[in-house]
């Protein structure tokens, strides 16, 4: 299948973030219906409680839009022993609901606290701790049919450079290769996936304004401020590589999905049918459709000379 065929939404581009004071949480038939609309056939869940909470409910609702549950992101504190037990909990919980609509992808998110509190760097112990547990998350998600892919973010234990060199050196677990995040980070995701290819279980596609984004990453302002202001922008119109990314990924052989991730904030009045966000992620379908077209006729070419 193609990168078209693999893209999937993701609620957040349509403003949905469970902090307080976010934005406007548009409904979720408005939100699943405009993604329909859009062409996509997938999606990851969303903040917890946006969409159904009873597995039953949440499939049925994925079923009347013609939309696949692919899984999604759970905020968990992996690095602390006092914590362990209410974390897979948590995990369990989160990976019942999901596989129960479908979901396969579990996306951890090593929050410093459940309240995302300050972000604390981590001690070597801490960091092979972390290991640990993440491999025990690997086996309480396997026994629903899901697979963890580790997800480097602001605000967590895992936000700089040096955060994915340490727990690269210390755990084998798979990672979401998510662009804007990495690169906030200080990683360019080309060298990621040069580094660490074998370890992507699963893509998360964001652009990135880094002028904007540099006071948030040095703690001046918060990431709903960053947000609000434009940090993350349409695909191909900020400092991430994307064409390129998608391009070596594909290259390589990468087949799984790829979640259109553009964090987006609703702050002056619910938008017309038709308009706000919508507007946005169609903007960056297409910028993708030309990356495919692109990296097909890479293809087919290197392919002619490969005959001769």
């Amino acid at each position: 299948m193609g990168v078209m065929d693999r893209l999937a939404g993701a609620p957040i581009s349509w403003g949905v973030c469970e902090v307080p004071g976010w934005g406007i949480e548009l409904a979720p038939r408005r939100v699943l219906g405009e993604m329909r609309d859009l062409g996509l056939t997938a999606t990851e869940l969303g903040s917890d409680g946006y969409l159904p909470t009873d597995a039953a409910e949440l499939k049925d609702l994925c079923s009347e839009f013609g939309i696949t549950m692919i899984g999604g992101f759970v905020p968990l504190v992996v690095h602390r022993s006092d914590e362990l037990d209410v974390t897979l909990e948590a995990a369990r919980r989160a990976a019942a609901l999901m596989s129960s609509a479908g979901g396969t992808m579990f996306v951890t998110s090593a929050v410093t606290d459940w309240n995302w509190g300050p972000r604390n760097p981590l001690s070597r112990s801490d960091w092979e701790f972390a290991a640990q547990t993440l491999a025990r998350l690997d086996e309480v998600v396997g026994e629903y049919g899901m697979t963890q892919a580790i997800h480097p973010h602001l605000r967590t234990v895992l936000e700089t450079r040096s955060d994915f060199e340490a727990l690269l050196d210390v755990s084998d677990v798979g990672w979401t290769l998510d662009t804007g995040h990495l690169q906030i980070g200080g990683m360019n995701p080309l060298e990621f996936i040069e580094i660490a290819y074998d370890r992507i279980r699963h893509v998360h596609l964001k652009d990135v304004v880094m002028d904007l984004a540099a006071p948030v990453f040095v703690g001046d302002q918060s990431i709903m401020d960053g947000v609000q202001r434009g940090m993350f922008c349409n695909l191909g119109c900020g400092d991430v590589p994307i064409g390129e990314v998608v391009t070596s990924l594909e290259a390589r052989g990468y087949d799984q999905w790829y979640v259109l991730e553009q964090d987006a904030a609703i702050t002056s009045g619910e938008p017309d049918v038709g308009d706000g966000p919508i507007l946005d992620v169609q903007a960056s379908i297409e910028f993708l459709r030309g990356v495919e077209a692109s990296a097909s006729a890479v293809g087919e070419t290197t392919s002619e000379k490969g005959r001769k």
